[in-house]
């Protein structure tokens, strides 16, 4: 007992590598114990049906080997001489550790409740407007708490060594010059910060929303705080920043409801009767699921020399289920016409083909 007291209160050459083994040994069997305990913990969770006790689990899993690490690295480095530089800095990690597991559980606990109310939001429904302007909002929300619970512990922790102390009492000093440089250069930054808030609030996008940008149909899957990304229909994602919403007009195709009306256009001649098709039309809409009743109907809009176009409207509730069925419905009614009419669809007239027009 004599001889572990000499090697930790007196100064020796083996004095640091005790300490130092003591301290790792000491870490690993903590640590060792606290897994133990959560997985004792972890499967007892399971068990109930409640989803919040396995939330608790997870959230304090990884803090508690923080805290391990954090009061360890305290009790060992009161050990060395209150002189020592390798106290000092010890004793700087101790406090940044402890500091940073606050942030982390302060972070999560945003998160968790935020997690709370998004999964009371169903957005799978078809007329999901209420629930996409509240997750909206939510999710906004969240990223700019996150961001500032980071922003406030990291400037906490960093208030702990003195030179950065020194380094913001010298920024502090000259802040006219750096306020307005830095203010140019983040002007760009700070108006995407502020488009996305505006974003949030004002909601001229929603998550989920179908919207045509630069001439590509998608929907909105992401609002970040800077930056907005469109799942495109092909699987590619366009990176938008946020005020070219304020600043661009885009359409929206689900900004008041989901329901929407498709058109398909078909070129014929005049002696093709409107009546038949309307009836085909009718029966080819009547049980295809993604006709959502509404609307559908045939009429004339355009008329050429040679040919009339009709244009045939149907409504779906979504504007995915309107793609499928306008190609559904422009693929049977062509089969229809070749079928019953055939030479009905427009063919122009040499006597009235433009200059240097070849027909076949």
């Amino acid at each position: 007992m004599n001889d572990i007291t000499e090697l930790i209160y007196e100064e020796n050459q083996w004095r640091y590598i005790f300490i130092a083994l003591a301290f790792i040994v000491s870490f690993v069997l903590l640590t060792l114990l606290s897994n133990f305990i959560f997985k004792k913990l972890r499967a007892r969770a399971q068990k109930t049906k409640s989803l919040i006790d396995d939330f608790i689990i997870r959230l304090f899993r990884l803090p508690a080997i923080w805290i391990i690490f954090s009061i360890l690295l305290n009790i060992f480095s009161s050990m060395l001489d209150d002189e020592s530089r390798v106290y000092a800095v010890l004793q700087k990690i101790g406090q940044m550790l402890l500091i940073l597991t606050i942030g982390w559980l302060v972070i999560q606990g945003i998160r968790a409740v935020f997690r709370y109310f998004e999964n009371k939001l169903d957005i799978t429904q078809a007329d999901n407007l209420t629930a996409r302007r509240r997750l909206t909002k939510l999710n906004m929300i969240e990223k700019v708490l996150i961001v500032t619970a980071v922003v406030i512990f990291t400037g906490i922790a960093l208030m702990t060594f003195e030179a950065v102390k020194g380094l913001g009492m010298s920024l502090l000093a000259s802040a006219g010059v750096v306020g307005i440089v830095v203010g140019l250069a983040a002007q760009r930054s700070v108006g995407q910060i502020l488009s996305g808030i505006q974003i949030a609030i004002t909601q001229p996008i929603r998550l989920d929303d179908v919207v045509v940008i630069e001439g590509e149909w998608g929907r909105i899957e992401e609002i970040n705080i800077t930056y907005t990304v469109v799942k495109i229909w092909d699987e590619r994602r366009l990176i938008i920043p946020n005020d070219y919403f304020s600043n661009h007009p885009i359409q929206n195709w689900t900004r008041t409801s989901s329901g929407i009306l498709g058109t398909v256009f078909l070129p014929v001649s005049y002696d093709l009767p409107l009546e038949p098709l309307r009836a085909e039309l009718a029966a080819i809409v009547k049980n295809d699921p993604n006709w959502d009743g509404r609307v559908q109907n045939i009429q004339v809009t355009d008329s050429g020399d040679w040919h009339k176009q009709i244009r045939v409207l149907v409504s779906s509730g979504n504007s995915s289920a309107n793609w499928d069925l306008r190609v559904l419905v422009r693929e049977k009614l062509i089969d229809f016409i070749n079928k019953n009419y055939p030479g009905s669809f427009a063919k122009i007239n040499s006597t009235h083909a433009p200059d240097g027009f070849k027909p076949l």
